[in-house]
């Protein structure tokens, strides 16, 4: 009886490891947090091995719709908890310059500044348009998961849509994105105001996460190219004492590593247009760096030396 027992569990396992990478880019996409989704991710092993498998006809959807379902639960409860971040939420970015993890056949729906968009939306709108756009789920598959009818299911897909299409996306390529970059970072480390308005787009805003951590940034989003040239200017002299910045791939695109003393202290995600940079994101919250900083640490670690 043993044996058999073994070998059935050994099965699901088989089963639940072909779904691991899938599940936890959509439970990322969603929630925006690589603790979270791994969270989402453990639950549905969970449910998975508690549950009747005779009985599942469809193990793959099974799977995708139990993890779905709860990372919907999670945006749920998340709205109140948000209610008390301090200052703007950005999410907890990740690595993905060797392995992307998120188990998509393409990136969309996996940059800083999309992530941001679709927290707008409601928890079932944003599993709808990641279900689609960033896996290709047909219509009556994502019905059947979020549990609402084809036609609504398009519906949500097409709000989510016209939503983020309203706001800017990343229009110039990665060697112009870069050369933006370069040149903020040169007039925000000394502050130069006029040479920040020339590289930022009207319309711009900045955000800083921290949840109240970091000393010397805003605590809100500051928008128009004046008012945020004149935040980066006052905040200069200190922010960037002992700052260093080197490129790194997060979230599928290039962003600025800044490290103090060699350890990761922020990271600088950015959307940029002919028009200039359209938006800043810095993530200066410790707690969601960490991983970041773990998963680039292991990586750097010989095999076999720790």
């Amino acid at each position: 009886m043993t044996g058999s027992v073994d070998t059935t569990l050994d099965d699901a396992a088989a089963v639940f490891a072909t779904a691991r990478r899938r599940l936890f880019g959509i439970a990322y996409r969603m929630l925006g947090s690589a603790a979270e989704a791994e969270d989402v991710v453990q639950e549905t092993w969970v449910r998975w091995q508690t549950t009747d498998r005779s009985v599942v006809v469809n193990p793959q959807a099974f799977l995708t719709t139990a993890a779905t379902r709860l990372a919907i639960n999670v945006l749920q409860s998340a709205r109140s908890r948000r209610e008390t971040y301090v200052g703007p939420w950005l999410p907890a970015p990740v690595d993905t310059s060797e392995d992307p993890t998120l188990g998509a056949e393409r990136a969309e729906a996996l940059d800083v500044a999309l992530l941001v968009l679709l927290e707008r939306l409601t928890p079932t709108e944003r599993a709808a348009y990641v279900l689609r756009e960033a896996f290709d789920y047909a219509y009556p598959e994502i019905a059947r998961i979020v549990g609402v009818s084809p036609a609504a299911t398009r519906q949500l897909v097409s709000r989510a849509r016209k939503h983020i299409a309203s706001e800017p996306r990343n229009t110039v390529t990665s060697t112009e994105r870069r050369a933006l970059l370069e040149a903020f970072l040169a007039a925000a480390r000394v502050g130069d105001v006029e040479r920040l308005e020339r590289l930022l787009a009207e319309n711009v805003v900045t955000r800083a996460d921290s949840n109240g951590t970091a000393k010397h940034v805003a605590r809100v989003a500051v928008r128009g190219r004046h008012k945020v040239a004149r935040v980066l200017s006052s905040f200069a002299e200190i922010f960037w004492a002992g700052i260093t910045t080197r490129p790194i791939e997060v979230n599928g695109e290039e962003g600025m590593a800044m490290e103090r003393d060699g350890e990761l202290v922020g990271i600088l995600a950015v959307t940029a247009s002919a028009e200039g940079l359209h938006e800043l994101m810095w993530q200066l919250n410790p707690e969601k760096i960490d991983p970041f900083r773990r998963a680039r640490a292991g990586r750097a670690t010989p095999e076999g030396s720790g």
